[in-house]
């Protein structure tokens, strides 16, 4: 896998382990013993249900166990006046004549629904290590790519979310 993380997204994975092992293990075995208990498990919905449920735990917290043996650990410090991890950009897009404003994370915490880009991402690769003011190029491809310009940069407190799953 080798993703590029912060140590507050191994700390965070390893929340998430801990979690999984102690809390939702328990939960999904209790509901497996409840649903074998009803009887005849050929036509059994919810011994199959539960028997899934259970299994995508431990998949899960495998996963995790991975990524976590397997990650680089990076920085997550930046300068104050430049873009870095965690930093809220308001970046204008020339060809649209748009203003949008994104969140630079790590891969395992990209979120498009909340416009968290990843550092490795074309736009967050371009923008990590700028100024506001300052005009980069997004390089799409070996043809293609755009400017946008940095408007702002503001520095946020890490939230904690991770993009990881906790049931």
């Amino acid at each position: 896998m080798y993703d590029k993380v912060t140590q507050k997204d191994i700390e965070r994975m390893e929340e998430e382990i801990e979690h999984r092992k102690l809390i939702v293990r328990k939960e999904a075995l209790d509901a497996v013993k409840e649903a074998r208990a009803q009887g005849d498990l050929s036509e059994n919905f919810e011994y199959k249900a539960a028997k899934q449920f259970k299994n995508e735990n431990e998949k899960r917290i495998r996963y995790l166990e991975r990524m976590i043996k397997t990650a680089v650990v990076i920085s997550d410090e930046s300068k104050t006046d430049e873009a870095g991890m965690n930093n809220k950009v308001v970046l204008w897009f020339e060809e649209d004549d748009e203003e949008e404003e994104y969140t630079i994370v790590t891969t395992v915490r990209a979120n498009s629904m909340k416009r968290w880009i990843s550092n490795e991402s074309p736009l967050g690769k371009a923008v990590l290590g700028h100024k506001a003011g300052e005009r980069v190029y997004v390089k799409v491809s070996e043809q293609a790519g755009y400017y946008v310009t940095i408007r702002s940069i503001e520095n946020t407190e890490d939230d904690g979310t991770i993009g990881l799953r906790k049931y």
